[in-house]
């Protein structure tokens, strides 16, 4: 099950507390103090995994805490460090604050970590106390409480190409095509039900992850259809590739309905560099795919996924346009 966005608490481990003792021995009747210091309380940290990719753990488990600092010893021992707590989330997951809306990490590649929540200081033995007017003081510290968050976790793939277009249009079948990558496909609206990635290789050492959402309709922005709900997921791309069938009885005004239902999501989404790809060429004969070209602008780009028609200036022009394209600003 593909889980994008979930909402949890976390504890982080109180301080221990620190601890007081005296120092006795046999020819050393009034040692003085050597109450040692608590420990400090674990951390609650999340990693970055590339081994994941959904937040499902995190729908059935709300509630993480982290081990607490252990109290402080005679002879100034110092108590153990509490056991932090690990999340480990997919690369991509972005965790804010729910009380504060602050964004606290952006986790955009493997092994990334940050600390959500620090544990709290262990408290002072009464060996800390001591003074030259107070040689055996009776007092300690309690451990400083763990900070303690609730969070939002939200999964935004992380791809330089995204695929856009109407259900149906062809885009899990350019991404089977080109990549291992192997979503449902099949001849019938929304057959892709979630986000998939996909790695494709130009040539020795150079490839580049492209990602196909769930189709779009006119009127997703206002939840018709599946919404806007996974759009989130190509706002990192570098690149956009609008997927048009070439079926379509008014291909200028099939882009224009995806072009605006992108700005309705994020005004800035449709300035990213783009292709327009007309798909399923070999469904017509060449005569009308060649009408058909005549009669919209130029630099689009006719595919057949199925017959590799196209295939090659498809993938040199993405090539082209990813090399000319710097990194997408940060998401919010």
């Amino acid at each position: 099950m593909f889980i994008d966005y979930v909402e949890i608490e976390v504890f982080a481990g109180d301080g221990g507390a620190g601890c007081i003792a005296f120092r006795r021995e046999k020819y050393v009747p009034k040692g003085g103090p050597d109450g040692g210091d608590g420990g400090w309380g674990g951390d609650v940290i999340a990693v970055a995994d590339d081994n994941l990719s959904t937040l499902l753990d995190f729908r059935y488990r709300k509630i993480y805490r982290a081990e607490p600092g252990q109290p402080g010893r005679g002879r100034l021992k110092t108590g153990r460090t509490g056991d932090p707590t690990i999340l480990r989330v997919p690369v991509g997951t972005i965790i804010k604050d729910l009380s504060t809306g602050a964004s606290l990490a952006d986790l955009d590649n493997a092994g990334v970590q940050e600390v959500l929540a620090r544990g709290g200081k262990g408290g002072h033995g009464n060996a800390f106390y001591k003074t030259a007017v107070n040689q055996a003081p009776r007092k300690a510290q309690d451990g400083q409480p763990g900070e303690t968050r609730r969070l939002s976790l939200e999964l935004k793939l992380l791809a330089d190409v995204g695929l856009v277009g109407l259900p149906n249009a062809g885009k899990s079948t350019i991404l089977a095509t080109f990549s291992a990558a192997r979503p449902k496909i099949a001849d019938y609206p929304f057959t892709t039900l979630v986000p998939h990635l996909g790695i494709i290789k130009l040539r020795e050492y150079k490839s580049f992850v492209m990602a196909d959402i769930p189709g779009l309709i006119e009127g997703a922005s206002q939840g018709k259809g599946l919404g806007i709900q996974f759009l989130k997921h190509i706002q990192r791309t570098r690149v956009l590739v609008y997927v048009i069938d070439i079926n379509e009885p008014d291909i200028p005004a099939t882009r224009d309905i995806l072009e605006g239902e992108l700005r309705t999501f994020d005004n800035h989404l449709p300035d990213r560099p783009s292709l327009t790809v007309i798909t399923k060429t070999d469904t017509v004969e060449d005569k009308r795919r060649k009408a058909i070209s005549k009669k919209l602008p130029q630099g689009y780009i006719y595919l057949s996924a199925v017959s590799g028609f196209g295939a090659d200036l498809f993938l040199q022009e993405i090539e082209r346009t990813l090399d000319q394209t710097d990194k997408p600003r940060p998401i919010d």
